[in-house]
């Protein structure tokens, strides 16, 4: 029994087992070839697929903006254990499966400024390999007071960023407001608008400020729907929380 178990031991070092689960890269030795001579010998290189970290940073700037609003309580930040983020792939197409944070250095990269994190990501039909480029959206948490208006109706002049809105009595009226930065393909607003305000979006070249005008709901581009007569199209604001 002692001469089999010897066999057995010896038997197990002709097997190299992997420490993770993964698909193995090119072959760095080839059958036969002695190896482990004095040094360890490099034979494959086994990558995870599933899950994929993904790598990316944040400037420190944006952090503290985000911290001073969270402070105000403008903004109410995610737990670091439920941050998600989104992913894009290269030809534009969004990746079925969200992923979590899992990571974030302690300091700052003196070099770019930045903040370098992780996200663990799901990749079961391992539609994503190591070292693939992707756009990622991370969502930090919810910004209170804020509204989505569509780009058209954001309007630029020397004194700023303003929108027309149509006031309870049917009058256009002239609104500044400050912008901060865009979700797909609408302007985050977060100051100058109030939940429930008529925003104009369309027909803004007939509008005069203090003329009236007829409000109708406004749909996307997409959309099949058609204004008629001197009304203008008007998106509710929302609360963009």
């Amino acid at each position: 029994q002692a001469n089999v178990q010897t066999a057995r031991i010896n038997l197990g070092y002709a097997y190299v087992t992997s420490p993770i689960t993964g698909r193995a890269g090119q072959q760095q030795v080839t059958e036969g070839a002695l190896v482990g001579q004095g040094s360890a010998t490099l034979l494959t290189t086994v990558s995870q697929l599933d899950p994929l970290y993904v790598n990316f940073t944040i400037g420190v700037n944006q952090l503290n903006e985000l911290q001073t609003a969270a402070e105000q309580g403008d903004i109410q930040l995610t737990a670091p254990n439920k941050t998600t983020v989104t992913i894009t792939l290269p030809d534009g197409t969004p990746y079925a499966e969200p992923g979590t944070v899992d990571f974030s250095a302690p300091t700052v990269d003196p070099a770019t400024g930045s903040v370098t994190l992780r996200a663990l990501l799901p990749n079961p039909k391992f539609r994503l390999l190591p070292g693939t480029y992707v756009t990622l959206r991370l969502a930090l948490g919810e910004r209170h007071n804020a509204f989505l208006i569509p780009q058209a109706a954001v309007q630029r002049d020397i004194t700023g960023t303003y929108v027309l809105v149509v006031g309870k009595d049917g009058k256009v009226a002239h609104r500044n407001v400050t912008t901060n930065g865009t979700q797909g393909v609408d302007w985050i607003v977060t100051a100058g608008l109030t939940a429930g305000d008529s925003v104009i979006v369309s027909g803004l070249q007939r509008m005069q400020i203090g003329g009236q005008a007829k409000t109708e709901p406004w749909q996307p581009p997409a959309s099949t729907a058609k204004l008629t007569g001197a009304a203008a199209a008007a998106a509710k604001a929302a609360d963009g929380k």
